[in-house]
């Protein structure tokens, strides 16, 4: 059988892909493999109202578990209360949603061992033929990006008494903060029930999983919670990105056409990559024909687009990254959060204008003035490698 589009990797981008082209291409045949025997891993993915379009708020809406009204953050000398809505998908929701909308068109425990543009082949020996293949297993190596660390280990916890949130934590910052930009993110699902996420923006992840459950507990104790049980952990390390050549990268790929992570579709700062999955799969919904090649230029376009609009954001994580001491990074994060609501709404949007932009880097900076222009001067894979160079 040849299929006319094969997706490769059933995780957030794939999967929304196909369950997207389920809803508005019915008469495609499509199929989506996974080497996992379930759909979605282990993951909570979330997002803000003004990431995505009322059309896009629309159809998602089927995979969100809990909305909230507004936001906490908390610093060691600020603590606010946004007013902007916030939502998140479960990846048991995903899963149980996409796996029955997909049927006979998703097939999980199968390991692919050679892939192109437009076959898979599998570890049983067959090979599947279609129009065009998207690979979206993750995260690939490339020599050509530079990037630093967002590791975190989050456990859903059952307490013994209510918690008493009347939203998400986002970042609370008041916690020891190590070698890196450390934070606590919280999300009430119930009364009682509390994903508690202790998270890190490192240059090289180093603590292990049982450190950052010690964390959790600390935190936890902290809040004056007991825990009944843990329901479940999820762990996982995003990519920050702080330069790289976006021809480059692409040229790796040979042709292959790409999603998500793997095309390096997310938001640089935040690691947020659902808004930018909905994207792509309502993009991919429009196209009237599913061939490799021009899946190949569309999506690259695509992701190019997004590339340029995100320069902004790959400056400031040179800046919170290259200047300053790692343990101070909370500093460059509690001045943002002093800024106004819209402003942050449009950063996690990545819609900030150029007023937004000089706003944010206007003032005496919390970082040494010297070490933070000559990190923002550094935006090449290969100023990393000398870093005497000059733009």
């Amino acid at each position: 059988m040849t299929y006319d589009l094969i997706l490769a990797g059933a995780g957030l981008a794939n999967g929304l892909i196909a369950w997207r082209l389920r809803q508005a291409r019915p008469e495609l045949n499509i199929l989506c493999i996974d080497a996992q025997q379930s759909q979605g891993g282990n993951h909570t993915w979330s997002f803000h109202d003004g990431d995505l379009t009322a059309e896009q708020h629309h159809w998602i809406e089927p995979l969100v578990v809990k909305r909230w009204p507004s936001y906490q953050v908390h610093f060691p000398q600020v603590s606010r209360v946004l007013d902007s809505g916030y939502a998140s998908i479960t990846s048991e929701r995903f899963a149980e949603v996409i796996t029955q909308a997909l049927g006979d068109r998703l097939r999980l425990g199968q390991t692919i061992t050679e892939l192109g543009p437009r076959h898979v082949r599998l570890a049983s020996g067959e090979t599947l033929q279609a129009g065009a293949v998207i690979d979206g297993r993750g995260v690939r190596p490339s020599p050509h990006l530079v990037l630093g660390q967002q590791a975190f280990v989050g456990q859903l916890l059952r307490l013994e008494q209510p918690h008493g949130l009347l939203g998400p934590i986002i970042m609370d910052a008041r916690v020891d903060q190590g070698d890196g930009y450390r934070f606590v993110y919280v999300l009430p699902f119930s009364a009682d029930t509390v994903l508690v996420e202790d998270t890190h923006y490192v240059d090289r992840h180093t603590l292990s999983t049982e450190q950052l459950r010690e964390h959790i507990g600390e935190y936890v104790r902290w809040q004056g919670w007991t825990v009944a049980e843990c329901l479940r952990e999820e762990q996982g390390v995003l990519p920050i990105t702080l330069a790289g050549d976006f021809e480059a990268f692409w040229q790796q790929a040979s042709g292959q056409p790409l999603s998500g992570l793997r095309a390096g579709l997310f938001h640089c700062t935040t690691g947020y990559s659902l808004p930018h999955a909905v994207r792509l799969a309502q993009w991919l919904a429009q196209q009237p024909v599913m061939d490799a090649d021009r899946l190949f230029t569309g999506i690259r376009d695509h992701a190019r687009q997004q590339w340029n609009d995100q320069g902004f954001y790959r400056l400031l994580n040179r800046m919170l990254f290259l200047a300053g001491r790692p343990q101070d990074r909370w500093r460059v994060m509690q001045r943002f959060y002093r800024l106004s609501p819209a402003l942050i709404s449009r950063f996690y949007a990545g819609q900030n204008h150029w007023r937004d932009r000089a706003r944010i880097l206007v003032g005496k900076p919390p970082v040494p003035v010297d070490e933070a222009v000559r990190a923002a001067l550094r935006s090449s894979p290969r100023q990393f490698e000398n870093p005497h160079e000059s733009s």
